[in-house]
């Protein structure tokens, strides 16, 4: 064995690692285009020797041998440079001379990953890549109406609410109390989810935001969009445009001083204040945006140092319960935007989220709730929290669902169900799945960026690199080197067309139902599934 190199408990080779670089000599010009644009650094140009033996048979000729010498691209097997399978490599190759292929064996690098006594945190999904959703049928079809096989034919509006939507004499006793009443927002049921300035990059955000002005002002489809937590740009809270943008608020607070120095100066009102208690994807977890992200601009929204973590709490600091945090958080919310604005908690899909629930219908002020399953996004998570943790959306939104119509407040309390929507690339017959269990409109995060920018992460483990701001694509990436990859235009004109095709498919799925003014919201009598254990679950039909 050369003395250069030794065996350690750490020691991998490169049929250890979950993603195998192929390289052919042949076809490589060493244009060094690969080895520049790989996040992870997990290639290198090397110099490699080979030795030649010459012989000429038929003859008392000596055998001599030589060495020649060339150039080409070597693997890195550190466990800290493994290779993502994101392909950049293969996208810049002039020559195709280059293509990461998926190892044959058992990934030996989730063992290694834990380094520094650290264990292993990444973004993307979990690794399941079931989805109780797909396999939800729609059973009913009206036959008094014409279910047009034609999906262009359904000329009608999809609309939710997003409010408290009190009885008229509810609402006439509350106004006598207390001089308004709850403000509803008219809304498209599909929205973007939070997905924060800085866990985003610049690029990716703008995108999102271009696309959701132009479905509002030019399409007349009341699209929103979540900020998550970390406020946004200055420009943003004193434009028009804001009424398309709901803020969220968590635990760490971090851009609300940039958004309540902005209220005097706001020249529309947000549509809503959503309120993170929690994510699916991280249960009982705060949020985390890591020190890679943290650059001069993202720093300076949020109002902390440059370059440090940014930890959010696993709960708001100053509540103990969440009767106090209706009575703190959502009332002054309201106060601070003169009570025009809706406010609405949201929290991981958990056994206790019914308890939230039941404590929202006995307070007027609480504009809804959004429950975040298991199959979530995130951009940084620990990968046994991710995998392991958590709740399915399907049971819980129809848990909460049915506790609401046990209190006759169905058509009251709206509620948007998140969390792995669309995971499998069937994002509108998941929505509407949902919608029929119980909710108002659903969130999608992950989706968004799968579809709008290319993400190449997958739930069978593929980059998901989101949290330490290597991403090849630029979507998740502070670093101009990456994120300048990502063209706003393009990714504003991939919202547009996503919302356009769910639109279609949705229309498509909700007409031959007979239900083609409104949402068929709780309609569970249109939807079966082929597993009698999920049926009765979800009091639906039992169908094969």
């Amino acid at each position: 064995m050369p003395s250069n190199r030794k065996i350690t408990p750490s020691t991998l080779s490169i049929k250890d690692l979950p993603w195998q670089i192929l390289w052919d000599k042949d076809r490589c010009t060493l244009c060094g285009q690969c080895t520049a644009v790989c996040p992870v650094q997990a290639i290198e140009p090397a110099v490699f020797r080979k030795r030649i033996v010459n012989t000429k048979l038929n003859t008392e000729a000596e055998i001599t041998d030589e060495h020649t010498v060339y150039y080409g691209i070597r693997q890195k097997t550190d466990p800290a440079y493994g290779c993502v399978g994101c392909a950049t490599c293969q996208m810049v190759c002039p020559n195709d001379a280059i293509i990461p292929i998926r190892g044959d064996e058992a990934d030996k690098l989730r063992f290694h990953i834990n380094r520094g006594g650290q264990p292993r945190r990444r973004g993307g999904r979990r690794n399941n890549p079931e989805s109780l959703l797909d396999r939800i049928k729609f059973i009913r079809i009206s036959m008094l109406t014409d279910p047009a096989l034609d999906a262009g034919r359904h000329e009608f509006e999809l609309r939710t609410l997003l409010g408290r939507v009190l009885p008229p004499e509810e609402n006439l006793s509350f106004l006598r109390e207390n001089g308004w009443i709850p403000p509803v927002r008219e809304i498209y049921p599909l929205m973007i989810g939070g997905m924060s300035f800085g866990a985003l990059s610049p690029n990716m955000w703008e995108g999102l935001q271009l696309g959701i002005a132009y479905l509002n002002e030019e399409l007349n489809m009341p699209v929103r969009i979540c900020t998550g937590e970390g406020g946004c740009p200055p420009r943003l809270l004193r434009s028009r445009f804001l009424k398309y943008v709901i803020l969220q608020i968590a635990s760490g607070y971090f851009g609300w001083d940039e958004i309540i120095h902005a209220l005097p100066d706001m020249k529309a009102d947000p549509c809503a204040i959503e309120i993170k208690y929690g994510q699916g994807a991280k249960p009982g977890d705060g949020g985390l945006l890591m020190w890679h992200k943290v650059n001069q601009l993202i720093a300076a929204i949020r109002g902390v140092p440059q370059g440090i973590n940014l930890p959010s709490p696993p709960t708001h600091q100053t509540q103990y319960s969440i009767e106090e945090s209706v009575a703190k958080m959502i009332q002054s919310m309201y106060m601070a935007t003169g009570f025009r604005v809706p406010v609405y908690p949201k929290i991981s899909a958990t056994s206790t989220a019914m308890a939230v629930l039941n404590n929202l219908t006995r307070n007027p002020y609480a504009a809804g709730l959004a429950i975040d399953g298991e199959d979530g996004g995130t951009g940084a998570a620990y990968n046994v929290s991710m995998n392991h943790m958590g709740h399915p959306i399907a049971s819980n939104i129809r848990d909460a669902y049915l506790t609401l119509v046990a209190v006759g407040k169905q058509n009251e309390i709206p509620l948007f169900a998140g969390g792995g929507i669309g995971k499998t690339g069937n994002l509108a017959a998941n929505a509407a799945a949902l919608i029929m269990l119980g909710a108002s409109g659903v969130q999608i995060g992950k989706y968004v960026m799968q579809a709008a920018a290319g993400c190449v992460g997958s739930e069978s483990d593929r980059c998901n690199i989101c949290n330490l701001g290597l991403c090849p694509k630029g979507i998740t990436s502070q670093d101009p080197r990456l994120y300048r990859r990502l063209d706003v235009d393009d990714v504003a004109q991939r919202v547009v067309d996503l919302f356009l095709s769910f639109d279609t498919e949705l229309k498509k799925i909700v007409a031959p139902l007979g239900r083609s003014t409104t949402l068929p919201i709780g309609m569970s009598d249109a939807i079966g599934i082929d597993d009698h254990h999920a049926a009765d679950r979800l009091q639906i039909h039992y169908v094969v």
